[in-house]
């Protein structure tokens, strides 16, 4: 097994920005009893950073040698959900649209990818749990892709524009468009997160309401772990 994880049941969501993959896979991994590992936020916690540094977040070079000293713990509680650098709690800074606007020209950096995957791994190597639920672009393809469980999590643009919209009050539907747009043209030159790869399940979640997408995570990790 890539991962190594032991007996641990490993579950690993990816898909499009706006698609409620973290939402989604927090709630789903409080109502299983695993641990929620969210990566969207090491990348982001690296963009954070490099601005607090003056590190320039479209300078290679620059972002790989600040690799060396980045402190970067995370919360895999689902109910004591935290991100910090060093002993700064940074879990709502890295939301800020500052690090929205840069985080894509971290991530799409090879040696930035291939340093999280080892981060990642590692982490999911550490649950105490008996599982954890794993969410981000290329979970399925790139860091778990011997996961017990492979889920493709996607929906409507209309439908991830109406829910990204919801989580910005005061922006305007036209902006949150033009970012989901922008995020999603980024992110799909590094990885292919809009076609699900062999052996994953695509859970359309355009026409179901949180509750119900929750329910259907749920019930596809139940019945892949039970056979």
């Amino acid at each position: 097994m890539t991962i190594s994880a032991g007996s641990i049941t490993v579950v690993a969501i990816d898909g499009p920005a706006g698609s409620g993959k973290s939402s989604v896979s927090k709630a789903a991994a409080k109502q299983l009893g695993y641990d929620y590992l969210d990566t969207g936020a090491a990348y982001r916690t690296l963009a954070w950073r490099c601005l607090e540094e003056g590190i320039d977040t479209y300078g290679p070079i620059d972002v790989i040698e600040s690799l060396s000293s980045f402190e970067f713990s995370i919360g895999t509680d689902p109910d004591h959900y935290f991100v910090r650098v060093g002993s700064d709690d940074v879990t709502d800074d890295i939301r800020e649209p500052r690090v929205s606007t840069v985080v894509s020209a971290v991530a799409r950096i090879p040696e930035v990818r291939a340093f999280m995957v080892e981060l990642f791994r590692g982490i999911i190597r550490s649950s105490e749990r008996d599982g954890i639920l794993v969410e981000g672009r290329d979970i399925t393809t790139v860091v778990a892709p011997d996961a017990d469980v492979r889920i493709l999590l996607t929906a409507s643009e209309e439908a991830r524009m109406g829910r990204r919209s919801a989580e910005l009050p005061g922006a305007s539907a036209e902006k949150t468009a033009r970012e989901l747009s922008f995020r999603d043209a980024a992110d799909s030159q590094v990885v292919d997160f809009m076609n699900a790869a062999e052996g994953v399940t695509t859970l359309d979640s355009t026409e179901l309401d949180f509750d119900q997408t929750v329910k259907a995570v749920v019930s596809l990790v139940r019945t892949s772990t039970q056979t």
